[in-house]
């Protein structure tokens, strides 16, 4: 198994990427990723682990055999995923393969970000897990048809939970033993 102490975080990029001088920082989901490796810098105890710095970084313009092959090493190394998940989201090839290999091949427990809300009451209530919530599975179908085999956690877009849910146990491969859909109480 190697290994596996990377958080790998899967985030919807414009394909191609904007040749502006942006680039990925132009589309929200990549920013949000990005506001994860602020709050380690600023905190080295913040549990997160970049997978995304455990490869050889990928060019806008490489081929889409190269960036799978990387994408596929650092899920390697990793012991969940953490998806931002937002009306932003689309399903694009290289996000698709993320999260199919990520889950169908390695089982790969999921935290899911959700940065459209900020409390715990926005993603869940009384019956479970909001529609509003489940509406945006539909942007990103392999990942709405591969949940059920893994831990997921839905968490708002709220640094104290996030951190929380990087900390359990039940999002690691190595200690996932309860496959179902989690959240925090509202």
């Amino acid at each position: 198994m190697g290994n596996r102490t990377a958080n790998y975080a899967a985030f919807y990029v414009a394909e191609p990427f904007d040749e502006s001088n942006l680039g990925a920082n132009a589309t929200p989901d990549f920013v949000y990723y990005n506001q994860l490796r602020a709050w380690k810098a600023r905190d080295s105890s913040f549990p997160f682990v970049d997978a995304h710095s455990k490869t050889y970084s990928v060019r806008d313009n490489s081929k889409w055999e190269t960036l799978k092959q990387r994408l596929h090493e650092r899920l390697d190394v990793s012991k969940n995923i953490i998806l931002f998940l937002s009306r932003h989201t689309k399903n694009s090839r290289a996000l698709h393969e993320e999260i199919d290999y990520g889950i169908n091949n390695k089982g790969l427990p999921v935290i899911v970000i959700y940065p459209d809300f900020k409390e715990k009451s926005d993603i869940a209530g009384y019956s479970g897990i909001k529609q509003q919530v489940r509406d945006l599975w539909d942007n990103l179908p392999v990942f709405r048809n591969s949940m059920r085999n893994v831990a997921t956690i839905h968490v708002p877009y709220q640094k104290k939970l996030i951190e929380d849910a990087l900390k359990y146990d039940n999002f690691k491969v190595t200690s996932m033993s309860n496959i179902d859909a989690y959240y925090f109480k509202y």
